[in-house]
């Protein structure tokens, strides 16, 4: 996580007695990563946060797995997957290997349960739609274009203000999601050379506890194991906490891209990392410099990656034929880039206005049934000339 947050009320020494008005103890929970020895907080909560009235199983499916695909290049509308469901039952699993997932999600509806991820991570952007993201940390207020980090056992609901432009791009991992550590000095904070920095990170504002009795729904979620726990307490019962993790969000348009005399490869576009992904993205920027510059990215083979492309916003300048939600895979072994035409009209030109998210793996993605239904059946042709 970013940096070191207190909220609300807690005790000046840890693991000691902390009590209300009363005489009754808080309850403090240890939400700790890496058995103990990695960066965590402490949640004083209300009531024990164990209390439950029932567990039972949710079924809940995503996609299944395309048995037969081919390795090539593909380009699909993840927009022709959508369907009815809210921040967690709509999303639809495009790729996945071990170290991630990668979702598309068309939010149509609202719910009242609580949701968690036990497994993985989640970095949720917010292609269309505004709202809140509650959690038991806090409010924190959702914009168009951000990427919500959210550490898996984080319990939390989204909530939108309008349920007919709501639509997500959501990457799962099995590790944890991390700011690159070459944008962080020695004592991990962002450096000079970032391309962003503390200000440009909104971390949840503690609300008053929800000391509230009753059956409180919490969806969990384990790997592709879906089961419901009935909670006895609200879970947002905070009355403090302090720590390194928690949800928190970043706008891509406050990235400050590189530049270069020439053109810079996709690396320098990064913006998060975990083990065996990166997520990077692209944002309007002024193009290379040198006179004889080819702003658009030269034929290349990722010979140990599979990309990702979620396209956002623009025109995007190595091919036509893209629109926003549109998603690519170049799978490895399989050289790909500009269409034809476009790299000479890149040239002499000064600026891009573009904006996309860009997943790179280091393990081949499998493909779900989805890519087989949205896919463009001529994508591999589009390189060949009249």
């Amino acid at each position: 996580m970013p940096f070191y947050v207190t909220q609300g009320q807690i005790p000046p020494k840890r693991h000691t007695a902390f009590k209300k008005e009363n005489g009754e103890l808080y309850r403090e929970e240890l939400f700790s990563t890496h058995g103990f020895s990695n960066i965590y907080s402490n949640k004083y909560h209300h009531n024990m946060p164990t209390k439950a009235l029932s567990v039972e199983n949710y079924e809940l499916s995503h996609g299944a797995t395309w048995q037969d695909s081919l390795i090539q290049n593909y380009k699909l509308d993840a927009k022709q997957a959508d369907r009815q469901g809210n921040f967690f039952s709509g999303r639809n699993k495009i790729f996945f290997n071990q170290d991630v997932a990668i979702y598309s999600a068309k939010v149509t509806e609202d719910t009242q349960a609580f949701y968690r991820n036990a497994y993985a991570d989640e970095v949720i952007f917010v292609h269309e739609g505004q709202g809140m993201l509650y959690s038991e940390y806090g409010a924190l207020k959702v914009s168009r274009w951000d990427y919500l980090v959210i550490p898996r056992g984080t319990t939390y609901q989204l909530k939108f203000d309008d349920f007919s432009l709501v639509r997500l791009l959501v990457i799962e991992s099995s590790s944890m999601v991390e700011i690159p550590k070459h944008f962080r000095n020695q004592y991990g904070q962002l450096t000079e050379s970032a391309p962003y920095c503390e200000r440009d990170i909104q971390t949840p504002k503690l609300q008053p506890a929800i000391v509230e009795k009753g059956s409180f729904p919490l969806v969990s979620k384990f790997g592709d194991k879906y089961q419901q726990t009935n909670l006895q307490w609200h879970p947002f019962d905070l009355a403090g906490w302090d720590g390194y993790v928690y949800p928190w969000s970043f706008n891509i348009q406050d990235y400050a891209p590189k530049v270069g005399k020439i053109h810079l490869p996709p690396s320098d576009h990064i913006v998060f990392s975990a083990h065996n992904f990166v997520i990077c993205n692209f944002v309007p920027r002024p193009y290379d410099f040198h006179p004889d510059a080819i702003p658009a990215p030269y034929y290349h083979n990722n010979i140990d990656s599979d990309e990702v492309l979620y396209y956002v916003d623009g025109d995007f300048m190595s091919r036509t034929g893209i629109e926003a939600g549109y998603m690519t895979l170049h799978q490895k072994g399989v050289p790909h880039g500009p269409q034809p035409g476009r790299t000479e009209a890149s040239i002499g030109k000064t600026d891009t206005y573009e904006y996309a998210v860009m997943i790179d793996t280091f393990a081949p993605l499998q493909l779900t049934e989805h890519v087989q239904a949205c896919m463009s059946p001529d994508y591999n042709r589009s390189w060949l000339e009249d």
